[in-house]
């Protein structure tokens, strides 16, 4: 299987966001994944800190039960979950059959430009 990456992007046109991702998907071979948010704070609000460390610890170590990866990031099991649950629906994270989660990409590139108002 090919190693997957993810892109992520920061642009208020979701539409041009939605075509680009579309024509990337059209590409003869794998061109990576993207996942766009509209705003800094909408970015910032649900990438914390602590749920990059998450990530982070996920990545490149296979499936992990959130217990585990509660421990490897010394916080709350209740919370990691919370965390969790919001990073698998962003889609950094996946669920695994046995009910586990994992990190499927083996690179994340945060492609942002910050203009003055």
């Amino acid at each position: 299987m090919t190693d997957r990456f993810l892109t992520i992007t920061l642009q208020a046109d979701w539409q041009g966001a939605l075509l680009a991702a579309a024509q990337l998907a059209e590409a003869d071979t794998y061109q990576g994944e993207v996942l766009n948010f509209e705003t800094p704070a909408q970015f910032f609000g649900q990438l914390t800190a602590r749920r990059w460390d998450i990530v982070r610890m996920a990545q490149g170590k296979g499936a992990l039960s959130v217990r585990e990866l509660a421990r490897l990031v010394n916080r709350d099991v209740k919370r990691v979950h919370e965390d969790v649950v919001l990073l698998s629906e962003l889609g950094l994270l996946e669920r695994t059959d046995s009910g586990g989660v994992c990190c499927p990409y083996v690179s994340l590139h945060i492609d942002m430009v910050l203009n003055a108002a």
